[in-house]
């Protein structure tokens, strides 16, 4: 099998397991002869398993249905019965009658990341480096191995589906945004064919905890809404604050586990020259390297661009997607989903794509096995319809559970919409006009450190998760805005969504950003938990004057006597890298609006929403120019409040 594709020209030898599954497996072998490992489209040598189902073939011309694996940043797949994924295993997808394939990607394990698999083919591995899921390149690599084995009568050209969680997440949402076309080496695109000319396209694609836009969720500026379809702009002007604890563990990680390109070898993967520029901090505008990082991710790294074609690449439709993401996911947001999922909305209404949010996905995001078990057969089953196999049509739109703590409650849901904007027709809406200031320099880093992902990590212990960490409820002092809502009475109520800050800034200092934070007060035990988060950075042509900006999404509820509480820092380290700058910003009349599921009038603290577009609701345009409240409410002039919602027509 795959015998003249291999780097040695060997066949890949199969081995048939106990319970009748085949496995084929290709490794460096010590090099020559032995080295059975795949010949990728430029010749980089790339580890890999491809599972059959237990002889005979069953597939229609002895075919079968395939399905893509793809792995986590630093986790080389390790077969079959790997269970990072987040669906059915490769073993498990065998036993359906479907093949498997699993690619090790470029730049991880026997894929060139070891020295010992680069020792067993020097030449092979020039130019099998890690490049970070682009579409140029480990997605090429994954379509060409998808070719082989359909020429080979292995996988059947009309059924292919792909499954991946984190990094193998964002190469799954690639390919199925690219779907039956190829990216070249210099970005143009072509029909994917097999090296038989058989026409390939991906069926149908699961994305467990991807990024859509790889710059935002890394570096985020917070200038996405979610009520808005991102523009091709919005994400990368101003360049965000860097998740720095994320970036420089995600960084250690691949330079231990992978294999990274030198140091000005490749200006387009050059990671080790891009982390220390966005590590540096600011200023970033002006500096090359940092807009070259910009550009090079967001064009070849980022689905959301790929399906808007803000680089000149044609416009389709995607495959059938299955998109998960996690409340408590600090890494890949919900937003991350949203954004894509808003915008595939948008181009193609009746387009078959569904979103599934949980408190679940990379730290803090708890994966309690509740959600667990909700999850994984909605995956294999949404996969299995599309490729025409037996399960029926699959629920789409929008669900989501909620975060609970401890991780073994319960989660609240599921809560089910058409859309994003139609799972929280509530909302709940606090105002404060007094001015308050956050200063670069204030807030309490034992604080920041509970609520940091990856230090947090190590604060976790069996029955709770990171997710469910506490800090001591004492406000945070000088120079940090804090908002604490009124108690939560009754049942209480649950929040879900985005929640979005409205308020007058005025600004003195340099390169400042907002860390912000939405907090559950327990006043019987004094302690605080954190139900959303976010970064704004402000941009240095406007940073006066009336801004909006979103929190990543939450779902949260605040039990009778627990109180929201919102922060708004000047920094929030070791989380976001520390701003260069002094800075201190005057807050005034801000208000705050919580999404929530709840219909308005379910309970006293939920309401109809503000100024905010819903289904069924008239439009911006017709608000603004129909009537003044809107703006009065907020005390917004017009010009002001069509900064806040583009579609309102100058009158």
């Amino acid at each position: 099998m795959l015998g003249a594709a291999t780097v040695s020209g060997n066949p890949i030898p199969c081995v048939a397991q106990a319970d009748g599954v085949r496995v084929c497996q290709g490794m460096d072998g010590g090099g020559g002869a032995g080295d059975t490992r795949l010949k990728s489209f430029d010749g980089s040598p790339l580890a890999l398993y491809v599972v059959l189902p237990p002889a005979p073939a069953s597939g229609p011309d002895g075919h079968y249905p395939l399905m893509v694996q793809s792995h986590g940043w630093g986790a080389p797949t390790t077969g079959p019965r790997d269970t990072q994924f987040f669906g059915p295993t490769g073993d498990d997808w065998a036993k359906q009658g479907y093949a498997v394939l699993e690619l090790q990607a470029r730049g991880f394990g026997d894929s060139c990341g070891t020295p010992q698999s680069r020792l067993a083919d020097p030449v092979g591995c020039v130019n099998g480096y890690i490049h970070l899921d682009d579409e140029r390149y480990e997605v090429h690599d994954i379509q060409s191995a998808i070719g082989l084995l359909a020429d080979e009568g292995v996988a059947d050209p009309a059924r292919i589906g792909a499954d991946g969680e984190s990094y193998g997440a964002g190469v799954t949402l690639e390919l199925a945004t690219l779907k039956d076309r190829v990216m070249n080496l210099d970005g143009s695109l072509g029909r994917w064919r097999s090296p038989k000319g058989v026409p390939l396209s991906i069926g149908a694609a699961v994305a467990a905890a991807p990024w859509s836009d790889l710059v935002n969720s890394l570096a985020p500026n917070g200038h996405t809404l979610d009520y808005q379809v991102t523009s091709p702009t919005a994400d990368l002007s101003p360049v965000g604050v860097e998740k720095q604890s994320f970036v420089s563990g995600l960084y250690a990680i691949g330079n231990e586990m992978g294999y990274y390109a030198p140091p000005g070898v490749d200006g387009s993967a050059d990671l080790t020259t891009w982390q220390a520029a966005l590590n540096a901090g600011e200023p970033y505008e002006g500096n090359p390297e940092v807009e070259t990082l910009v550009n090079q991710v967001a064009r070849y790294h980022s689905p959301y661009y790929l399906l808007d074609g803000a680089y000149g690449t044609g416009k389709e439709a995607p495959a059938p997607l299955l998109l998960v993401n996690g409340f408590t996911d600090d890494l890949f947001p919900v937003d991350e989903a949203v954004r894509y999922y808003n915008l595939d909305q948008s181009l193609y209404p009746s387009d078959p794509i569904a979103l599934i949010a949980a408190d679940a996905g990379h730290m803090r995001g708890s994966n309690k096995p509740a959600d667990m078990a909700y999850l994984e057969p909605r995956v294999g089953a949404f996969l299995d319809h599309y490729l025409g196999g037996s399960a029926p049509q699959p629920p789409l739109g929008v669900t989501a559970l909620t975060q609970t703590c401890p991780k073994t409650a319960p989660s609240g849901g599921p809560f089910s919409a058409p859309t994003w904007a139609g799972i929280h027709p509530g909302e709940v809406d606090y105002s404060s006009a007094a001015p308050q200031t956050i200063l670069s320099t204030a807030g309490n880093p034992q604080v920041s450190a509970t609520f940091d992902p990856i230090l947090s990590d190590g604060l976790s212990n069996l029955g709770t998760s990171m997710a469910c960490q506490t800090a001591p409820a004492t406000p945070e002092g000088s120079g940090v805005a804090t908002y604490r809502l009124p108690a939560a009475t009754g049942a209480g109520y649950t929040v879900l969504g985005a929640p979005t800050v409205i308020a007058n800034l005025q600004t003195s200092g340099q390169y400042p950003y907002i860390a912000a934070r939405l907090l559950d007060i327990d006043p019987a035990s004094n302690t605080e938990i954190l139900v959303a988060r976010g970064v704004y950075r402000l941009d240095s042509t406007a940073p006066n004057g009336l801004h909006v900006f979103q929190l990543h999404p939450g779902a949260w509820h605040f039990a009778a006597g627990h109180m929201p509480e919102l922060e708004l820092l000047g920094r929030d380290s070791p989380y976001l890298r520390p701003s260069n700058g002094t800075f201190s910003i005057t807050v005034s009349d801000r208000q705050l609006r919580v999404p929530a599921p709840d219909e308005p009038g379910s309970t006293p603290a939920v309401t109809s929403p503000s100024l905010a577009l819903r289904p069924g609701c008239p439009s911006a345009t017709e608000r603004l120019s129909g009537t003044a409240l809107g703006r009065l409410r907020l005390g917004m002039t017009r010009a002001q409040a069509r900064r806040i919602y583009p579609d309102a027509a100058p009158r």
